[in-house]
This record gives structure tokens, sequence and C-alpha cells, in this order.
């Protein structure tokens, strides 16, 4: 069975392991998938994440990270823009998220960024997701 929206499933799979307070949480991987690990990574959303190799199909695997006390780090993250409605923003109309506490994750012609990254470059693109 094919999966219509892999961002929104991997977005799912983070949300409901933080909301379990788990260490880590795994799925299929794909370049996209592994393209916002990296933002998350920059940003200091997630810890760290790694790809074990499989026969069939590489996993993802995305270390949490949670605070001192065990407050969640990703206390929210949303998808954007979706199959049916794509969301596209130039550089300039970029929402700063939670007034520069998120991270609005910008997929571009470059490669996926950061809201703070595509303003640096002066690139626009679609806005996957926001996290804060």
């Amino acid at each position: 069975m094919s999966m219509t929206d892999p961002v929104a499933d991997m977005l799912t799979r983070i949300r409901n392991a933080n909301s379990l307070m788990r260490d880590e949480v795994s799925m299929p991987s794909t370049a996209i998938k592994i393209s916002i690990a990296e933002v998350l990574k920059r940003e200091g959303f997630i810890k760290d994440f790694f790809i074990v190799e499989r026969r069939l199909q590489n996993e993802l695997k995305i270390a949490l990270k949670y605070g001192p006390e065990g407050e969640k780090v990703i206390r929210r993250i949303k998808r954007t823009s979706k199959p049916g409605s794509r969301v596209y923003r130039g550089y300039e109309d970029i929402p700063a998220v939670l007034s520069g506490q998120g991270v609005a994750i910008v997929s571009t012609n470059q490669g996926v960024f950061s809201d703070r990254e595509c303003r640096e470059k002066k690139v626009g693109g679609e806005i996957l997701c926001t996290v804060y």
C-alpha cells in the first residue's frame, strides 16, 4: 500500500512519540525525511538522527530531545503545505513562527531549510511544516 503523504506520516510519528515521551522514533527513510531531520537537528529540536541500513528500505531513527526536567522541546509540530493545498512563499513572506522561537521548514530549489536560512539565502519555496 502506498503512502499519500510521507511528510505528514513523519510528523505524526514524531508527535506521537513525543507525547509518549519516547527516546526515539523510527520510520521508513526517504530523502525529504532526512532533509527535515537535518533541519530539526540544526535548529535544536532533536538530539540526533541516523539511518539504519535495511534490505528492502532503509530506516530513519530520530532521537527526540527533552529538557533537563523532562519538558518537551517540541511542543507542537504541524503540517502546513498538504498534497491537496500547497503553500508557497517568497523569502520575504515566510512568517516568523512564534516571533522567532519556532521554525518553519521550507523546501526550496536549493534544498530544505529553516525560515531563518531562507531569509539569509534570499530563497523562497514550499512551507512544509512549522515546529515550536
